[in-house]
């Protein structure tokens, strides 16, 4: 590597919704709170005989909110069954308007008896903190359900069985990563705080977290890194011995990734990135979303000059719109593999850096890096470096 200054490693926070308008987005209801939802107005109606029209529960936080109740049917002192449809406001969600749906009976032991109907995913790989074979529940939303049921009945007098079923559930679940975790024949039931932030972040890096989990549990000690879809079908050619639990789609969360890296002891990181975010983490940027981030055009004049570029080109690079035209004029210079070259170079460097320091306070061994840069396609490789 030449000789550089360090960068400052950075992880700036996301706001509390990922784009800014003139008008605050609309938060949404996660499916594990709309299951509650529906729990708790079925159970109401299987104790009182009545359908109910709406229904309140409380969230993590403490908060009180209420539901409409799509659809309510009752079997008196048999089954009672309520639909609630999830809203997700704003969030460009899969979710959005599903169905949740409860039905309950009674059960001869005092509590509950929670499971998982049609369209709610199976686990079937370890590493998601939850039983193999049992449903995708997570453990907010059983909490969230369990609480609301208690609001309607003496859990601790009466047994309860309540299955959680979503219509449509397995089509939903195409568009996801469910079938890659081990989360076959649904959607999972989430949610932390019960309120879905716009834009997914905090699923988001949820997600990657739970996706480094599930590939240290199956004993896999390589993750590699990818920016979007793209870059994944690229990097799974690169590297065709991997199997497909190490590839994660990793968004803007790289250090919420290598944190996970870390903390499950893995040997080997991969990146896989285009030139604008490999130039975010070449600065020190560990989250690299656009509104708390921006492509540093001083780092890739610097990159130029150290690639061997001439001052002319170095600064018509500082000039760039983006360092996707900054890659473009290396190209027509014929500067391009050099200096993507010297930018993995740096990237690594930081990556290797950041798990460095997570690592020695954890008394743990830092992964290896490997920082891979992809054309924009996705497809083929530019250039590689190690750390």
């Amino acid at each position: 590597m030449t000789q550089r200054d360090e960068p400052e490693l950075l992880e700036p926070d996301l706001p509390r919704t990922a784009k800014v308008r003139k008008q605050a987005l609309r938060t949404g209801w996660t499916t594990g709170t709309c299951a509650a939802a529906a729990a708790k107005a079925a159970v109401t109606a299987l104790t009182t005989g009545e359908i109910q029209k709406t229904v309140e529960i409380g969230l993590p936080s403490g908060q009180r909110v209420r539901f409409p109740v799509d659809k309510c049917t009752l079997i008196p002192a048999e089954t009672a069954e309520a639909v609630v449809v999830k809203d997700a406001g704003d969030d460009p969600d899969v979710t959005h308007g599903a169905r949740l749906t409860a039905t309950v009976r009674w059960r001869k032991e005092p509590g509950i008896e929670l499971d998982g109907g049609v369209g709610v995913g199976v686990v079937t790989k370890p590493g998601l903190g939850l039983e193999l074979g049992g449903p995708a529940i997570n453990p907010v939303p059983r909490a969230m359900i369990t609480q609301s049921v208690g609001e309607a009945i003496d859990l601790a007098q009466r047994g309860i069985q309540v299955v959680i079923s979503v219509p449509d559930g397995e089509r939903m679940a195409r568009k996801t990563t469910n079938a890659r975790l081990g989360i076959i024949g649904g959607i999972s039931i989430l949610g932390t705080t019960g309120i879905v932030r716009p834009f997914s972040t905090a699923s988001w890096r949820a997600s990657v977290e739970q996706a480094l989990s599930v590939l240290a549990a199956q004993g896999e000690s390589t993750v590699v890194l990818c920016t979007g879809g793209r870059t994944e079908k690229g990097a799974m050619r690169l590297l065709p011995d991997l199997p497909e639990v190490c590839f994660v789609e990793v968004g803007d969360f790289t250090g919420a990734a290598l944190r996970r890296a870390v903390e499950h002891g893995l040997a080997r990181v991969v990146f896989v990135g285009m030139a604008g975010k490999l130039t975010k983490l070449a600065a020190g940027v560990l989250m690299t979303h656009y509104t708390r981030s921006k492509v540093s055009l001083t780092l890739l004049r610097d990159v130029t000059l150290a690639a061997g570029g001439s001052q002319d080109l170095a600064e018509r690079v500082a000039a760039a719109n983006t360092a996707r035209h900054a890659a473009e004029l290396w190209d027509e210079a014929g500067l391009l593999a050099a200096a993507a070259r010297e930018l993995c170079d740096r990237a690594a460097h930081v990556l290797s850096r950041f798990c460095a320091e997570l690592a020695g306070p954890a008394d743990k061994t830092a992964p290896k890096i490997q920082v891979i840069m992809v054309d924009f396609t996705g497809q083929t490789k530019i250039a590689e470096a190690a750390a």
